[in-house]
């Protein structure tokens, strides 16, 4: 089993996504926590593996890689047994593209808005952020009526990663039952998804972190 090193903020969507995929096509992942508040990312030896001083940034034998869903889409290429999470059909692989640009645009933009808070304030994001969150939510929704997965009838890198994403929500339960069809996404990929629980484990670790900073503050 290959051994790699991902840099990372345990806890956050990101790091999850990489690590539930990691796990799904059965790579071992070397986890190398940078403290990103102690300002580890502009040290220069990590400036040196990535000049833009983002996490996570994974390295394999060498070869350094970061933004989170290139380092998916990396591991399924390279590490995967089959297609399936990845599918080769131009059609479903654009729909799995598409898929992907909306977690890191609306949808990373609406959890962001209305979670990061509570590591400056203790306090959660205001109206506005909690309605990009259900706009967002709508959106996903729509995506999913009539169908299991996100991008059709199994599971692709497209669940992995917005699972890791809509999962924020386990550090402030959201009701979901204003969107059905999400509702029940979500609960079927907590069962089909490998890594769910140590994703959820590294939630509730993000939330005691945040707990302790703010306790820090007082």
């Amino acid at each position: 089993m290959s051994t790699l090193d991902l840099y990372n903020m345990p806890g956050t969507a990101s790091t999850r996504a990489v690590q539930m995929t990691a796990k799904a096509v059965g790579v071992q992942l070397n986890s190398k926590f940078i403290n990103t508040q102690a300002g580890d990312q502009l040290k220069p030896e990590f400036v040196k593996i990535n000049p833009q001083h983002t996490i996570p940034t994974l390295v394999d034998n060498g070869f350094a890689i970061w933004e989170s869903r290139a380092i998916v889409i990396y591991l399924v290429e390279k590490y995967g047994k089959a297609d399936t999470l990845l599918p080769k059909d131009p059609k479903t692989r654009a729909v799995v593209n598409q898929r992907l640009f909306f977690d890191i645009g609306p949808l990373y933009d609406a959890i962001s808005s209305y979670y990061f808070p509570l590591f400056r304030t203790g306090k959660l994001g205001d109206q506005g952020a909690l309605d990009k969150v259900n706009a967002a939510f709508e959106f996903l929704n729509t995506f999913l009526e009539g169908q299991d997965y996100l991008a059709g009838s199994q599971l692709t890198v497209a669940d992995i990663v917005i699972l890791a994403s809509v999962s924020t929500i386990e550090m402030s339960p959201l009701d979901l039952k204003e969107f059905p069809n999400l509702e029940r996404w979500y609960k079927n990929a907590q069962k089909v998804t490998p890594g769910w629980e140590e994703n959820l484990q590294s939630i509730k670790q993000l939330q005691k972190f945040a707990e302790q900073k703010l306790a820090e503050k007082k």
